[in-house]
């Protein structure tokens, strides 16, 4: 079974960009184990599936403040998330304010995924909040086990279904839920989110200002003491 070291790629990391890494081979052991057992966890992947997929699966650090994905760009990668914490959010060009729409973390999958499949401009920007690594695998290599191999075929379903799930779940939150349940709700999501990102980010992810985001907190370790 090939290793992910054959196929990694020195690049010299640009002031503000993120860069593609190898590792040795003790840490790439411990990577490939990662990665295969999160892919065998989320989809019916045996063995063969596993290991023609590694050549396409390449090693990237990404510093904090740095984009795994431009607003105005094709997403053209599905990242897998080894280390870190990303935001997604929108820069209105009118108002020059960012807001948050989601938060990714370990052993989740970061994306775009609607410019990912569509192959159209993405509307946000995906940002690490802090130095960050991930393995990632392009539009055109997934496709390419897609039509290979009907297990990655279901891969491929399973993360549709995966994405439009966040989707209409963070609308629904916004109908049917307060803001201190979407608190609640992005703490069980990301327990230690508080201790990770500025407040303003979680404020701005819930669609409410500091002061009031300090309030739920309160209320919400009252509660607790009682």
């Amino acid at each position: 079974m090939p290793s992910f070291t054959e196929f990694e790629m020195h690049v010299y990391k640009l002031p503000g960009y993120n860069y593609l890494y190898s590792l040795d081979n003790d840490q790439m052991a411990d990577r490939n184990d990662i990665i295969s057992q999160y892919l065998r966890n989320f989809a019916p992947l045996n063995d063969k599936d596993i290991s023609d997929s590694q050549p396409f699966w390449k090693a990237r650090k990404i510093s904090k403040g740095d984009f795994f994905n431009m607003q105005s760009m094709v997403c053209n990668d599905l990242g897998l998330i080894v280390k870190g914490i990303f935001r997604i959010y929108f820069h209105d060009p009118d108002t020059k304010e960012d807001k948050n729409i989601f938060f990714f973390s370990e052993n989740q999958f970061v994306v775009s995924f609607r410019s990912f499949v569509s192959r159209n401009p993405c509307w946000y920007f995906i940002e690490a909040m802090e130095d960050s690594e991930i393995f990632f695998i392009s539009y055109q290599d997934l496709n390419s086990l897609y039509e290979t191999h009907p297990n990655w075929g279901k891969f491929g379903r399973l993360l549709a279904e995966l994405f439009f799930s966040v989707a209409q779940t963070r609308t629904e939150e916004f109908i049917f839920f307060s803001h201190e349940q979407r608190y609640i709700r992005l703490l069980e999501e990301h327990p230690d989110i508080v201790e990770r990102i500025p407040a303003y980010h979680i404020s701005s992810y819930l669609g409410i200002t500091n002061p009031s985001l300090s309030r739920i907190r309160k209320r919400i370790e009252r509660k607790k003491a009682e």
